[in-house]
């Protein structure tokens, strides 16, 4: 390995760079948020509470999996403040948290949306 360059080329543009990097608690947040789209039911469980507020067993129905494997993405989910559970009665309803990691990944599912039609056409 190289040893570190000790006068920068072009000291601007490393500081600059050094300002835009994440202190390590945001980066373990932001590889918290990665890992959890890395899974494509937890992404469609995100694009289905977009504009709904469902219960387990309606979102199971709507990903097509079992009520079980559906709890358990949700809980990933609720632990990570991306979604947020409400009860009426004996019926839990899930919605999109107002934290922003469920804005992040709402944008991430957009650039998705904006990245197939891009293809399509």
């Amino acid at each position: 390995m190289e040893p570190i360059t000790p006068q920068p080329i072009d000291p601007r543009a490393v500081e600059t760079a050094e300002r835009q990097t994440l202190p390590p608690m945001s980066e373990r947040r932001m590889r918290r948020l990665l890992d959890i789209l890395c899974d494509g039911t937890r992404l469609k469980i995100v694009r289905a509470l977009r504009d709904n507020q469902l219960a387990a067993s309606d979102l199971a129905r709507v990903l097509g999996r079992s009520r079980s494997a559906t709890s358990q993405h949700l809980r990933v989910l609720r632990e990570a403040d991306v979604v947020q559970p409400s009860r009426n009665g004996n019926v839990v309803r899930y919605k999109l948290a107002a934290d922003i990691n469920a804005q992040i990944l709402e944008d991430v599912g957009r650039a998705f949306d904006k990245l197939d039609s891009m293809s399509a056409g």
